[in-house]
């Protein structure tokens, strides 16, 4: 049976949370994460630092690739608790693009200005003006009942738009959102979004990690190629969401082997059906992704 060999695909978007994303560019899900888990990713956390010779308690810290660094990291890569919201929009090409942690330390003015993710001189927005080319998740493991703790600050809507007469400012906009949330909430971010990052003057370090993904065929962010031994200790999944290969056109067209990626959640099949003739090979059929099965118009209508 397929699902024995196979997963299906984790989770993803309810039509609510995809209209709220469309709209907002940002949904929060508040208690996504147990304190346990909180615990657990804090502990992996002091793992990395107290083996990292750059890291000095109460400094500022940033780490990227960390999924390289501790099994506990590794995990996020496919964690059902977040990538079906990346395979609803990627599918079957889905690429773990970044991992970012940070470390937002007490009493600190430094912050980043108003800005979108990914390329900025001809940004994402150009190629796909709706979907984004890259998604950002983010858990949040530090309460954050306030602001001025090093929040992330949004502009709900603004993934709309590639200009900002804000870009590169410090200023407070109409509408904007400070992230103003309790340890275990966990966000998922449109790329094109504007945010900014609030000065932490709170006797708190603010610590989080995010974890970026995007269509394999654009290029990761934090990485060429992952360590071919450490792939080793990957599972499947994982392995092919890497997507660490050596032939630059498999980014494009992954070879046989890493299909299917996941199972559909739906029907538990690894294709859509009544679509291909039997002959079209699996790596060769196209399959819709969630946004496509939205808005899909049934044959007949």
């Amino acid at each position: 049976m397929l699902a024995e060999k196979y997963r299906v695909a984790p989770k993803g978007f309810t039509i609510e949370q995809w209209e709220t994303f469309l709209r907002d560019g940002i949904i929060i899900m508040e208690n996504a994460l147990s304190q346990d888990e909180v615990d657990e990713y804090l502990a992996a956390i002091d793992r990395l630092t107290s083996a990292d010779d750059n890291y000095k308690e109460g400094d500022r810290f940033y780490r990227e690739n960390f999924v390289e660094l501790d099994p506990t990291l590794s995990a996020l890569i496919d964690h059902p608790r977040h990538v079906g919201y990346a395979y609803d929009i990627y599918g079957e090409l889905l690429k773990l693009h970044q991992t970012q942690l940070f470390l937002r330390e007490p009493f600190q003015t430094q912050r980043n200005q108003w800005h979108p993710d990914g390329a900025r001189v001809v940004p994402y927005g150009v190629f796909s003006p709706v979907l984004p080319l890259q998604i950002k998740v983010a858990y949040w493991l530090t309460d954050l009942p306030t602001a001025d703790m090093g929040n992330l600050v949004v502009l709900p809507g603004s993934h709309r738009t590639q200009y900002q007469e804000a870009y590169d400012t410090y200023d407070t906009l109409p509408g904007e959102l400070i992230l103003q949330v309790p340890a275990g909430t966990m966000t998922v971010m449109h790329s094109s979004i504007w945010h900014k990052v609030e000065p932490n003057l709170s006797n708190v370090t603010r610590k989080n990690f995010f974890i970026a993904y995007c269509p394999a065929w654009v290029t990761a962010a934090d990485r060429i190629q992952s360590d071919p031994e450490w792939l080793k200790t990957l599972n499947r999944e994982q392995r092919i969401i890497m997507r660490s290969y050596e032939n630059g056109y498999d980014y494009a067209k992954p070879p046989r082997e890493d299909f299917p990626l996941f199972l559909d959640r739906e029907t538990g099949l690894d294709h859509d059906p009544d679509i291909y003739h039997e002959r079209v090979v699996m790596e060769r059929r196209k399959r819709m992704t969630f946004p496509e099965k939205l808005n899909r118009v049934p044959e007949g209508a």
